[in-house]
């Protein structure tokens, strides 16, 4: 790895040729790029203090901020993954056609953002074919690609695999190998692999990125994580999970979380305040030497260009398996 400055204004444009993004394009290892499309009212972290009956009198700030996360796509030559929730498409149906018509990858994120796990499959099952359904009517295109709110597909909602697949779907990205009292199947494949549901349906999941460290997986996907590790201690997990450039990783992040100018809810927990409000002001710069440091493209691309080792079997795995797993 190439010596670079450590300091966040340090300009990305000013990165030498010797870059971890070129070492990772001789490599060919294209990673996902994903985008939660969510509004700052939306988030888990912050669900004590607004309630859903609240959103739509609620200052919107997704369209402004995803057009930015737009333009800076477009900057750096990268095409994303955008999982817009379905209540976010209701409102700003333009918004999702400006994200397609961009040559990006349109998914679900769901409708109202409620986690899976306390939700029944009824429910579940009315709001997946409600959201998928909806953004297929704004862009005129197959939907196949899913994300839960909260990544709350766990041991405790792997029914949930058989209604997407009933529903269309035919990959997810939900399963974050990681233990974490919100969510997780901590003893899961940390590379894309297929599950078996328990109806005999096959689904891709492309789980979301952690690095192996002394025995420990270290969450490094994105999000809060990104914000709150120095860039380079990130840069260095995401490097290690995928082994120097030989497995793909799943970065995401919300528009939310390059608008240090959103409102802010003092009455939240100190702890939910930490989690949503650290480093806002510094997230776009780190997303643009991020993009520069490794290389990325779509879920779908990276699945597609993934080429396990010859040492490592394609991973198939029942739900029966993935419980054993928690």
């Amino acid at each position: 790895m190439s010596d670079r400055q450590n300091s966040e204004s340090s300009a990305p444009a000013a990165v030498s040729g010797d870059t971890l993004r070129d070492r990772e394009n001789d490599a060919r290892t294209l990673h996902a790029m994903s985008i939660d499309v969510e509004d700052y009212f939306h988030v888990a972290a912050l669900a004590k203090v607004i309630r859903p009956d609240q959103w739509g009198s609620l200052p919107s700030r997704v369209e402004q901020n995803t057009e930015r996360l737009l333009a800076l796509f477009e900057r750096n030559d990268v095409k994303a993954t955008f999982f817009v929730l379905g209540w976010v498409a209701d409102k700003h149906p333009q918004l999702v056609r400006k994200i397609a018509a961009g040559g990006h990858e349109v998914a679900s994120h769901g409708y109202s953002h409620q986690l899976i796990y306390s939700q029944t499959p009824d429910v579940f099952r009315e709001e997946t074919v409600r959201s998928k359904a909806l953004l297929e009517d704004i862009i005129g295109a197959e939907v196949i690609g899913y994300r839960a709110a909260s990544y709350s597909i766990t041991h405790k909602s792997l029914w949930a695999l058989d209604i997407l697949a009933e529903c269309g779907f035919t990959w997810d990205s939900s399963i974050f190998p990681v233990r974490h009292d919100n969510y997780g199947i901590p003893g899961s494949p940390r590379a894309p692999y297929t599950i078996e549901t328990e109806k005999g349906h096959l689904l891709r999941e492309f789980p979301l990125t952690t690095a192996k460290i002394g025995g420990l997986s270290i969450p490094a996907a994105g999000g809060g994580y990104f914000r709150q590790f120095p860039y380079p201690v990130f840069r260095y997990l995401f490097n290690i999970a995928s082994g120097g450039g030989s497995r793909p990783q799943m970065f995401y992040l919300h528009p939310w979380e390059i608008d240090p100018d959103q409102p802010r809810y003092n009455n939240a927990s100190w702890f939910s305040r930490f989690r949503h409000y650290t480093n806002l002001d510094k997230c776009e710069h780190r997303l643009e030497r991020l993009m520069q440091d490794f290389h990325f493209g779509t879920v779908s691309q990276s699945y597609d260009a993934y080429k396990p080792e010859s040492s490592q079997p394609g991973t198939r795995l029942t739900t029966q398996q993935m419980v054993r797993l928690a």
